[in-house]
């Protein structure tokens, strides 16, 4: 069957065979490795084989038996994430070739095919202001295709809609197994930090994936412009001027001061421009994590 340039799907495999190339030729287990430490569970001694992380081994067991025994991991056997997409109006922003929302969606999708290329369960919950819809975790190459495929044929909220979502964080708190990936993918406006965000941070591995405009680095520059808000639904003339970008400059610190907040530990956060090739600053944040190890 010949699917539609433009269909969910055929877009997922156009993404799958560069996924699968950075997985075999380029990144070769930082991803996996990468997960490895906090929180991580020890699951038993098994016999050192060529090949294994020689940082594993269990030296006591060694000495005591007389041959190489190294130490495995309950992520070893299997990788549970979970991605949290967080829909906003603001996310269809974009000053380029494509909104946030596009570029977000797409990075989204290439962390659901690495975990289905490395053969780990992957399940979302997409969050609107409009409700929200879970997929449990699977596992296997049909169904987390499936399961992205459903995510990226989710609806956008309409422009001028309020903002705000209900995140049912209790419900988040049991949706997958101890020690899992959580992974949110959002906007991240300033704001406060959600009460039940501490907890969850103790539950699971947490980080947080943001894609940026490049106006929000820096206002175009030159003359008054006029540009799409689609938070509020309506255009709305910039001038450039001095007190416009001074309010934009403390808009961006107390945003960074929320977003640092959420996510303190430098490697746990991942910002993309929308200008950014997506695949590649997921490999480098893999290998930074890798290498912090």
């Amino acid at each position: 069957m010949t699917l539609p340039p433009s269909s969910p799907l055929a877009r997922l495999r156009q993404l799958e065979w560069r996924v699968r190339h950075a997985v075999e030729n380029v990144l070769s287990g930082e991803y996996r490795s990468s997960f490895r430490g906090r929180g991580m569970e020890f699951d038993q001694v098994v016999k050192y084989e060529f090949g294994d992380d020689v940082r594993d081994i269990d030296w006591n067991v060694t000495a005591r038996l007389g041959e190489p025994y190294r130490k495995k991991y309950v992520e070893e056997r299997e990788i549970t994430l979970l991605l949290l997409f967080e829909d906003t109006p603001t996310l269809r922003f974009g000053s380029g070739a494509h909104s946030k929302r596009e570029a977000l969606l797409e990075l989204a999708s290439l962390v659901m095919l690495l975990g289905a290329v490395n053969r780990d369960r992957v399940g979302f919950m997409h969050v609107s202001p409009e409700g929200c819809l879970y997929r449990r975790p699977v596992h296997g190459r049909g169904q987390i295709l499936h399961a992205a495929a459903t995510l990226l044929s989710r609806p956008p909220p309409p422009v001028g809609a309020t903002s705000g979502t209900d995140i049912p964080w209790k419900f988040l708190s049991r949706a997958a197994p101890k020690h899992s990936i959580l992974l949110w993918l959002g906007d991240f406006p300033p704001g406060k930090t959600p009460e039940s965000w501490p907890m969850l941070r103790r539950r699971y591995q947490a980080m947080g994936f943001r894609v940026d405009d490049p106006w929000e680095k820096r206002l175009s520059p030159g003359e008054m412009f006029a540009a799409y808000d689609p938070a509020a639904g309506r255009l709305v003339t910039l001038e450039g001027s001095p007190a416009e970008r001074a309010a934009q400059a403390e808009w961006r610190q107390r945003r960074e001061a929320s977003w640092q907040d959420l996510f303190p530990e430098r490697l746990s956060r991942l910002v993309v421009g929308a200008d950014e090739n997506r695949l590649e600053a997921l490999v480098r944040f893999f290998r930074a994590r890798m290498g912090a190890l």
